[in-house]
């Protein structure tokens, strides 16, 4: 984006959020359609007993059928004014669901050699609960216009899952030919072949229909692509890392390190995030627009690089060890072999999370770079320390007295096992006064704990009452490091 002056990096922004504005109105309505569906299908069951089936798929498939929208669609995809049909999907495989805390897109497209989209499913789906398959839903976007091979990817599916099929766990979509603009005449950019460049084009072309697609079915969508394995627990693991992020400035959080994979963002936002990606589509491939996006968000052109990789941090969040493995060998790009693998994957994580209580946390100790206690308690990074001094120490002050059962902190993790909590106390204050046989400190807290191998863990005494705040109090200095990689209390 170097080649934006500022005057022109002002009208984006005004673009950006005008087109936010809108497309929020836009969505609102669309679910208030899709609602009355639903509730006109509740009425005409009460009303009629020769309420049939296949009455009932008529009117979902009219629900189904609902064009994509987007505000300034034929701005950007100027062909559309004259194909009206090009904004209306192919569903092959649905039940109209909608409402689902998470929807995942897998979009797909004929390979010359190998297809993983069975296998990716089949992975995805065994790493969900019944319960967790009845708030999630998967879309199977086939990318291509030619309605035979779309029909038999929709058959292998439905033989292949025919539950998740039937129940409407599984949906299977695809564009209409019209919806593609002329992609023969592309112009060269980025030393890219014309090949590359019209495959390029058109998987942002297939991305923005997917994601306005999905926009309305849920609160969350998370972006796979078709040849990928998912770790068993995937689903309870985002969505426990979501419950920490109290922070509502993210964009998207991120959980392969992989380009578009792994990517989780709130429904809400698809439609700006669309609306930048129909901008630019001829331009860049998918996770570099991404990523200039969040430029135009938070960064400055009076600022560096690094205040702007930084701002950036806080719109883009990772979750590691990745969720999410590339498999795939034989790219839909014809003729490419492509090895990647996600390095983060099958690893050991560098921080356990857990939700904690309400509380300010305060250390003595110096903070290196941006591993702060902070993040370390809401379960976002591990905290990472310059070597302690004995006197140093680290608190957490809950907002109000609450009753705490057991606690336990560990430190070191797998890339820096030596960075450990070594002589070193846990002690705690109650919000009333006591009186017990345990070691109190001259500022009354009562010592109740202590380190072995780095970790603390034990239980508190129920005597003790509601507790004011928990310290952890350094006796000893030490030449290593000090990292937090678990908090749980």
């Amino acid at each position: 984006f170097g080649y934006l002056n500022q005057r022109q990096l002002l009208e984006l922004r005004q673009r950006l959020f005008f087109a936010e504005k809108e497309n929020k109105k836009r969505s609102q309505e669309l679910n208030s359609v899709l609602n009355e569906i639903k509730q006109f299908i509740g009425e005409l069951a009460s009303a009629s007993g020769n309420f049939t089936d296949s009455t009932k798929l008529n009117v979902l498939s009219l629900a189904n059928k609902l064009p994509i929208h987007l505000s300034n669609i034929h701005y950007y995809l100027p062909h559309l004014q004259e194909h009206e049909d090009g904004i209306y999907p192919n569903v092959v495989i649905g039940q109209g669901r909608t409402g689902v805390a998470m929807v995942i897109g897998v979009p797909t497209v004929r390979r010359e050699k190998e297809s993983y989209l069975m296998d990716t499913l089949q992975s995805l789906l065994s790493g969900m609960s019944e319960d967790q398959k009845k708030h999630c839903m998967i879309i199977i976007f086939v990318a291509e216009v030619d309605l035979k091979y779309v029909n038999s990817i929709a058959e292998s599916i439905r033989s292949r899952f025919p539950k998740e099929a039937l129940s409407g766990v599984l949906e299977v979509v695809s564009p209409p030919a019209s919806y593609y603009p002329k992609l023969s005449n592309l112009k060269a950019s980025l030393g890219d072949s014309s090949e590359r460049v019209r495959w390029r084009t058109k998987q942002n072309l297939d991305y923005s229909f997917l994601m306005m697609y999905a926009q309305p079915r849920g609160t969350f969508y998370l972006q796979l692509e078709d040849d990928i394995i998912a770790k068993p627990s995937f689903i309870q693991t985002i969505s426990e890392f979501v419950v920490l992020q109290d922070s509502k400035e993210w964009m998207f959080l991120e959980f392969s390190q992989l380009g578009f994979i792994g990517k989780l963002f709130r429904c809400r936002d698809l439609p700006l995030i669309v609306e930048f990606l129909l901008m630019f589509y001829k331009d860049k491939p998918i996770d570099w627009l991404l990523d200039h996006l969040l430029w135009v968000k938070v960064c400055s052109p009076e600022k560096d690089a690094r205040h702007c990789e930084r701002q950036k941090t806080y719109l883009r969040i990772r979750y590691r060890p990745s969720l999410f493995q590339h498999v795939g060998i034989h790219s839909s790009l014809a003729g490419k072999i492509q090895k990647l693998k996600d390095r983060d994957f099958g690893k050991n994580p560098l921080l356990t999370a857990h939700v904690n209580p309400a509380a300010e946390v305060t250390t003595s100790l110096k903070v290196f770079q941006h591993f702060t206690l902070e993040k370390a308690y809401k379960g976002i990074d591990f905290f990472w320390a310059f070597a302690p001094v004995a006197g140093d120490y680290i608190l957490f002050s809950f907002w109000q007295p609450i009753k705490i059962e057991r606690y336990l902190f560990k430190s070191g993790n797998v890339e820096h096992p030596g960075d450990i909590i070594v002589d070193a106390t846990v002690e705690v204050l109650p919000n009333a006064v006591r009186n017990f046989k345990i070691v109190k400190t001259q500022d009354g807290y009562f010592q109740i704990g202590t380190f072995k191998n780095g970790i603390a863990d034990g239980i508190v005494n129920p005597n003790l009452g509601n507790i004011k705040a928990l310290r952890l109090s350094i006796h000893s200095s030490s030449a290593t490091w000090l990292l937090l990689s678990e908090v749980s209390l």
